[in-house]
Parts: C-alpha cells; sequence; structure tokens
C-alpha cells in the first residue's frame, strides 16, 4: 500500500520538505539532492519537537533521526 505524503516546504539548510504520518508513525524528509527518506518509531512526541518552533532541523536530525530505522524512499 502507497502511503500519500502530504509534503509541507521548510526553510532549511539541508531539507526543503517534511511530512509526517501519524498512522506509521514516520517522518518523511525531502533533502536539497532530491533524496526522500523516511524515518520511523517517530511518535507525535518527535515530530512536535522536530517542528517546533526556533528548532533547528539539522540540530535535531544529527541528535535524533539519523538514529531512528530509515529507509531511501526514491
Amino acid at each position: 500500500m502507497k502511503v500519500e505524503i502530504n509534503w509541507q516546504p521548510v526553510v532549511s539548510d539541508a531539507v526543503t520538505h517534511e511530512a509526517y504520518d501519524s498512522d506509521s508513525e514516520a517522518i518523511y524528509l525531502r533533502f536539497n539532492d532530491g533524496a526522500e527518506w523516511r524515518y520511523e518509531e517517530c511518535p507525535g512526541h518527535v515530530w512536535e519537537e522536530f517542528t517546533a518552533p526556533g528548532q533547528s532541523r539539522g540540530q535535531y536530525f544529527h541528535r535524533v533521526l539519523k538514529f531512528k530505522p530509515s529507509s531511501k524512499i526514491n
């Protein structure tokens, strides 16, 4: 089953778009190079922390998301 990803643009040095699927608890990121990745085991509080006002996406990615199970989706 293919998940419909509702991409939202973001201002970041590395990430151009982001999305969250609460049913599968997955964060989706599209990077500047066009690569799209899915990060699993991300309950709602992880998404809220990642997207909190003033939170650096890059710092949070390197501190938390890059250690989550992940897969390239394109």
